[in-house]
């Protein structure tokens, strides 16, 4: 150790004498003033370019820095041009900055891909950068947004790394849609289909559409929030419009090559507090043979423990806490990222970029995983001087491996949840015995044991996916041009999905073949438009475009599957007792017209109208049609007022209509089924949903008004809005009697209103040459109210879990915030006293609501530190004013898990002078007074966090090729700070649509990630 000391030693001293060598050092000394009107400016960063030292100017603008002749000094600060200058034998250099006109009109991506002033828009936009995304990933990109936006809701669900992302924005979405935003990449829709949820019943999240892409490829996320930004895509854009921009090369640079590794772990989490101080068993005994151990093992009312006890297989096992828990069962999840790009500017008139991006995601439950391979192609072209064409190309091929079933029962993983407190999981692996017949070790066969289903189950998801936009500009005149743009998603997907051989549930154990098959989904969207930038009067300036949009969709299915496979394990179709097959077809089309003009007044005064005009397949002929239009306006006020703190100042307003169509095709008219024939006779039969004939196109109108503020040169900037959002005929499917002759119709009676706050404030605290931090914290409050339903304006049920199953549902209730959590109270008497019936149970009472599944306050802190390279940031973002139905909160009652079921064990429960046994009062309470079930879904959570050193580039200097590197300790999902639910985390669910959010049901446990990233450039 002391040899390597005193080596480390000698090099360094060698390097100090070299560069002392080099060249002599002086004081370098000076002031730095504003030039717009001379006055010092303190603490603006001083830096030696080379050296990567520096200092920062005091109060009276003054500084003072070691250099050399050969010194290149950098001075910044927020709010001005950074300038840039050679010392050479000065000894005093006095240094003028002016004000950076490119922070204050910075440039965004708004709807129809097109950039717009930001400092002029009359709506709120919010645009995350890569950084938020390619450091401390999320396997879906969306889910990165998580406390990033104010307004944004984003969930994902913990069902594997495939999983989709459930976005909400601005309050209740339409009831009639999935409810989220509508993605757009480069200017062009892209699907974003979610391809299969959990239920109650079980089923397993297989993915949505943005969850295919890489965070290496994409430069940045803008949120469209109001509908004033996204009235001029129409159609699916009622729920909000996220646009994604892919990165791309710049005309003029030279070769660049960056490598990009990311490794990231994920640990599976445990919030359970369950009771340990009772053992397997029922009827306050342990287990008295193999077969009553057997259907005791997720019950905990035994006895005290101690000593030992039976078990499944006829062997003792000591009757103590066990030393394993569920989450022995599982892995430590990896995802592995490894993505190269190279990008070249092809004289002054091209560029391109090429990038290959490879992710191997193993998931936490043993031999499931998601691999995906993306290879994005962006170019971009001056053919003449006025013909400009680009060309971007997204190739996904994605494998998904035995997806989790979610829900809590057949196929789910996570069944080891309940298990008693003595019960060690690994009793039970492999999951089947000898002859390959899965090992039940519960009351319930369709629990799944989670090794059989790990290790024999099938459910396998491909995708082969290109998305590719072609477009062409050709400008007339520096600011008039015409544009046609040719957008394409296709999806050809593979599905495999097996009841295995030996599954406890299955017919006679022989299993059955699900489904196997392919499917295509595609999106075409073709655009023209000719715009125009013009200035009418020396002080009266119009931005005006018009064009045109066609949309055609496209899914088709085929599939085969059987029931009880002939010959074990071979999972084949021509290997079952019965065959089926299925198919299925959809195509839908929109035509649309659009406009928009904008005119500006003297630099400061602003007002935009824009229209839509849509024509839908999917409704009647006679109406089918609607016009949508939108006016915004915004007033520059700063210049009117003598604050010389305040840098700019912004009021804007805006009303917006958006419309929609039905969320499923072919519902205004019968379609009759073809059955098999009778005695040779064709037969048939007629549907039992009612069509609509006179179905419309629903529509959302909003109100927005808000104000941007920026202060002390950019330090201190705040963006507030307030919006009023209503939609008006949603179409929606009510239940009929079935003596009507249907047992449900098509109406179009729903409507919705959101009201809400958001608020989004930055600044810098602290700025020097050598440390500064940047903060951001956003706020939101937003209140929904259901103002009706379908014609009787009755609750609709939506989801449940099968914990509770038809006595607590999420439901939208008229005149309440939605989805409204629905269940049963204590029943009282006169007096206002629980009523127990004669065994000392409690009676079920009344169906009450509970609260809304969404949040009323919610929004994120993030803040962000840098000293001499080193870079550390954290993000903290908080959720309130939700409820969660919870399976967790029941089952653990019900099984006698529960703290709660501590108390009365021995003595009982007295109500009203009767006594009822613990085990039988608990398990009653939550089967009757479902509110048990209901829990406050707050909470707090550290987020993301990441440290991370950029290393000096003179390093490098002497390296050919070899331009930077970057690392950084990364970590997400890191701690929960503050929360209110004893067992469960409250963000936890299995459902990924608006059916399913804030319903608990024993899921996958969440999961905390730490890991890794590295970036090196070349050039």
């Amino acid at each position: 150790m002391r040899k390597i000391l005193s080596i480390s030693y000698g090099l360094a001293l060698l390097l100090f004498l070299s560069f002392e060598g080099h060249a002599q050092t002086r004081t370098l000394t000076g002031t730095v003033v504003s030039e717009a009107d001379g006055m010092p400016i303190p603490g603006v960063s001083v830096l030696d370019k080379t050296n990567q030292t520096g200092t920062a100017t005091d109060m009276d603008g003054n500084y003072s820095i070691g250099v050399t002749d050969n010194t290149v000094l950098v001075f910044s600060f927020i709010g001005f041009a950074s300038q840039e200058y050679t010392v050479g034998n000065r000894s005093r250099l006095d240094v003028e900055l002016s004000e950076d006109a490119s922070e204050l009109n910075e440039v965004v991506v708004t709807a129809l891909g097109l950039t717009k002033e930001k400092r002029k828009l009359g709506y709120a936009v919010s645009t995350i950068s890569s950084d938020v995304m390619d450091k401390a990933r999320e396997p879906n990109v969306a889910n990165s947004l998580i406390g990033q936006v104010a307004g944004l809701v984003v969930k994902g669900t913990n069902g594997g790394p495939q999983g989709s992302s459930n976005i909400v924005l601005r309050g209740l979405p339409s009831i009639s849609g999935t409810g989220s935003p509508l993605f757009v990449i480069n200017g062009v829709p892209m699907d974003n289909t979610q391809r299969g949820a959990a239920g109650q019943w079980g089923g397993s999240d297989n993915g949505d559409g943005i969850g295919n892409l890489s965070p290496d490829d994409i430069e940045s996320m803008t949120v469209l929030k109001g509908q004033a930004a996204s009235a001029l895509y129409g159609a699916r854009a009622s729920n909000g419009v996220i646009l994604v921009t892919t990165k791309s090369a710049k005309k003029g640079e030279d070769w660049a090559l960056s490598y990009n590794l990311n490794v990231m772990t994920d640990q599976a989490m445990d919030f359970t507090n369950f009771q340990n101080e009772y053992g397997q068993g029922r009827g306050g005994r342990r287990p008295q043979s193999a077969s009553d151990a057997r259907t005791t093992g997720r019950f905990a009312w035994g006895e005290p423990m101690g000593g030992s006890a039976i078990a499944y297989d006829g062997n003792q096992y000591p009757y103590v806490p066990s030393d394993e828990t569920y989450l022995d069962f599982y892995d430590v999840g990896t995802n592995v990222t490894n993505t190269v790009a190279v990008s070249k500017g092809l004289g002054d008139d091209g560029a391109f970029r090429l990038s290959l991006s490879n992710l191997n995601s193993n998931s936490i439950v043993p031999n499931s995983g998601n691999d995906r391979l993306n290879i994005n192609l962006n170019v971009d072209q001056n053919i003449t001087d006025k013909l400009n064409v680009s060309a971007m190309i997204n190739y996904i091929d994605q494998k998904s491996t035995n997806i989790p079933a979610l829900s809590d029962g057949p196929k789910n993983p996570n069944n080891f949840l309940f298990l008693a407190p003595n019960v060690a999981p690994s009793i039970f692996a492999p999951g089947y015995d000898e002859e390959g017949r899965e090992i039940v070790f519960s009351d319930d066969i369709f629990v799944t044991n989670p090794y059989f289903i790990a290790n024999k189950g099938i459910n396998d998801r491909g995708r082969k996916r290109t998305i590719s936009t072609l477009s062409a500009k050709y400008s007339f005149a520096p600011k008039i041009y015409a544009l046609l743009r040719v957008g394409n998603d296709v999806s050809n997907d593979d599905f495999f999905s097996v009841d295995p051989t030996g599954l406890a549930y299955s017919s006679d154990l022989k299993g059955n073949l699900n489904g196997r098959g392919l499917s295509t989904r595609s999106e075409l969207n073709v655009d023209a438009l000719f715009g125009a930038d013009l200035m009418l009067t020396n002080d009266i300036s119009l931005d005006a475009l018009a064009g045109g949009t066609f949309r055609n969709n496209r899914f088709e299915q085929v599939g085969v599957g059987g029931t009880r496979f002939v010959i074990p394990e071979l999972y084949s179709p021509f290997n079952v007792e019965v065959f089926n097959r299925s198919y299925g077809f959809n195509e839908r089309e929109v035509l649309s017209g659009f406009y928009s003009m904008g005119f500006g007044y003297k630099d400061y005064l602003t007002l935009t109208t824009t229209g839509r005009y849509d024509v839908y397949s999917t409704l009647p002929t006679d109406n089918n049609s609607i016009f949508s239009p939108s006016v915004t306006g915004a007033f520059l006020f700063d210049q009117f007022l003598n604050v010389p703190a305040l840098d700019f100042g912004k009021l804007r307003a805006s009303y917006a209509v958006t419309s929609g169509e039905p969320f499923a095709a072919y519902q205004t008219q019968f379609y009759y089924n073809s059955a098999n024939s009778f005695n040779g006779v064709a037969a048939g039969s007629s549907p039992l949903g009612l069509p609509n004939l006179f179905l419309k196109p629903f529509t959302t109108d909003e109100i927005e008004f808000g104000f941007d503020l920026s202060f002390y040169n950019s330090r201190l900037t705040f963006d507030v809005a307030y919006f009023s959002k209503t939609t008006n005929n949603e179409i929606m499917n009510a239940s009929y009697s079935i003596a009507s002759g249907f047992s449900s119709a098509v109406v179009a009676t729903g409507s919705t209103n959101n009201k809400g706050l958001e608020v989004m404030i930055t600044g810098v605290p602290i700025q020097t040459s050598d440390f500064t931090w940047r903060t951001s914290l956003n706020f939101t409050n937003v209140r929904n109210e259901v103002l009706s339903t379908n014609l009787d304006n009755n609750p609709i049920n939506l989801g449940q879990n099968r914990a509770t199953l038809g006595n607590a549902v999420t439901a939208y209730v008229p005149g309440l915030p939605g989805p409204q959590i629905r269940a049963y109270d204590y029943q009282y008497d006169a007096n206002g006293d629980i009523v127990v019936n004669d065994a000392g149970l409690p009676v079920r009472g009344e169906l009450k609501n509970w609260g809304s599944v969404l949040p009323t306050h919610y929004g994120g802190w993030n803040n962000e530190f840098n000293y001499k390279g080193i870079g550390f940031s954290f993000l903290v973002d908080y959720s309130f004013g939700n409820k969660v139905l919870s399976a967790t909160e029941f089952y653990s009652h019900f099984r006698g898990l529960h703290q709660n079921t501590l108390v009365g064990r021995e003595e009982g429960i007295t109500t009203n002078e009767i006594t009822a046994p613990a085990e039988n009062y608990y398990q009653a309470l939550v089967q009757n007074v479902t509110r048990t079930s209901v829990v406050d879904g707050d909470f707090i959570k550290l987020r993301q966090l990441t440290l991370g050193y950029t290393f000096p580039q003179k390093w490098f200097n002497s390296v050919p090729v070899f331009k930077g590197l970057t690392a950084s300790l990364v970590g997400r999902n890191l701690a929960i700070l503050m929360r209110k639910t004893d067992n469960i985390d409250p963000e936890a669910t299995f459902g990924s649509n608006i059916n399913y959010l804030g319903i608990e049901g024993t899921s996958l446990p969440p999961t905390r990630s730490i890991g890794f990233n590295l970036n090196f450039k070349l050039h």
